[in-house]
Order: structure tokens, then C-alpha cells, then sequence
């Protein structure tokens, strides 16, 4: 069987509910929450550092969740840093 679009499954159930300016309205109120969330995607937000209930170092602002590890986990990390950025280089068209 084969999969539906969104849009088409929308404009099915939107043909059965609603006149053509419902139709087109419904659309251009999508187009426009779409237009919004990307916006709000590319806000930067800033980073601020917490100490958790269990002495670990939470970071905030890098995605939906903290990142948080241990004193000597962010030290390796850090020492590690160059490896970590020609890493990241090496691999920049497979990453996000």
C-alpha cells in the first residue's frame, strides 16, 4: 500500500470539512506556523553552566535537553578539544 503525503491527506480531509477559502486558508495558516517555527529554530540561545543536584556541570542552551557530565569528563573533552574540532572538520558533510 502506498503512503500518503501530508498534504494529500490533509486536502482529503480538509475537501470533506470545508469550502475551497477554508482549503486555501488552512494552507497559508500552515505555510505561515511553518515560517514561524523555523524562525524560532534559528534564535540563538545563550549558553549558561549549572552545577547539578549531584555535582555534575549542566550546560543549557545547546538543544532541548541540558548536557551534563562530570568535572573530569568536560577536563577530557577540553584537553581534547583540537582532536574534537579536526574530527568535526574531517567529518563536516556528514554532520548537521
Amino acid at each position: 500500500m502506498q503512503k500518503k503525503s501530508k498534504a494529500v491527506c490533509l486536502k482529503f480531509y480538509a475537501s470533506k470539512m470545508s469550502t475551497p477559502e477554508e482549503i486555501r486558508a488552512m494552507v497559508e495558516e500552515i505555510k505561515k506556523l511553518k515560517f514561524e517555527n523555523e524562525e524560532y529554530k534559528k534564535r540563538v540561545r545563550p549558553v549558561t553552566f549549572e552545577v547539578s543536584e549531584r555535582g555534575a556541570i549542566s550546560v543549557f542552551g545547546l538543544g532541548k535537553n541540558p548536557q551534563t557530565l562530570y568535572k573530569i569528563q568536560w577536563e577530557r573533552i577540553l584537553e581534547n578539544s583540537d582532536q574534537l574540532k579536526k574530527f568535526i572538520a574531517d567529518n563536516k558533510e556528514h554532520l548537521n
